[in-house]
């Protein structure tokens, strides 16, 4: 018997709603299927958290959003105000780009500012953040940078990627992560999680959320092999 439940695993996805195409229809009937698969939370495009909130108001959805979505650019006083109007939008999720260019750069300095601006944000209005990494960019050392980086500033996650970048979430990030983040620092796989035993596969390498756009196909397995 699997040591886990369907809740277990509908608990771990981020429905992922970020898509540039999305028309607000297409944005409102993935919130639907994200309350009726009972899921984590959506993750929404920041002009839309309004509505979502509206329409999972009742169920154990949360709403999510990005922060200096999609390359990090952002400076540290617009990720601080996007945060803050998500928070005020009702978002309690907040997934933030890290300023890859600076993490390139090497500017340490100026990455755990900018991170920590964002969480101490958040964290004041009783939000959590995912600090997302884009690792197809960065090499091993950069990555261990920032885990430790947000270990330090109080993220609450790591996360691998945005899902449009080169590459998602490679097994050998995923245990680098886990390995180099203080335990209360969770991992979030973003990228190329699309079916039932992927999911599986990277919970089994210490990841708690998955950022999903597959989630009907990937819970509709789910249901089917644990009747099975």
């Amino acid at each position: 018997m699997p040591d886990f439940t369907y809740a277990d695993l509908a608990k771990m996805i981020d429905h992922s709603l970020l898509q540039p195409t999305m028309t607000d229809d297409d944005l409102e009937r993935g919130c639907r299927l994200a309350r009726e698969y009972d899921v984590a939370s959506v993750c929404i495009k920041p002009y839309a958290v309004r509505r979502a909130v509206e329409l999972l108001a009742g169920s154990t959805v949360v709403v999510g959003t990005t922060i200096g979505f999609p390359h990090g650019g952002h400076v540290s006083e617009i990720k601080t105000a996007e945060s803050r109007r998500a928070m005020a939008d009702g978002a309690k999720e907040l997934d933030m780009v890290v300023n890859i260019g600076k993490v390139l750069t090497g500017d340490w300095k100026y990455v755990a500012d900018d991170v920590r601006a964002v969480v101490e944000a958040a964290h004041r209005d009783g939000a959590i953040v995912k600090v997302i990494f884009e690792n197809c960019f960065l090499n091993d050392a950069q990555k261990e940078h920032l885990c430790k980086i947000c270990g330090e500033v109080g993220a609450d996650f790591v996360k691998t990627s945005t899902g449009y970048g080169d590459s998602g979430a490679t097994d050998d990030d995923l245990r680098l992560m886990r390995r180099c983040s203080p335990p209360r620092v969770q991992v979030k796989a973003a990228g190329g999680v699309r079916t039932f035993d992927r999911l599986v596969a990277v919970r089994a390498l210490g990841v708690t959320r998955v950022g999903a756009t597959a989630t009907k196909a990937i819970l509709d397995e789910c249901k089917a092999k644990l009747k099975g």
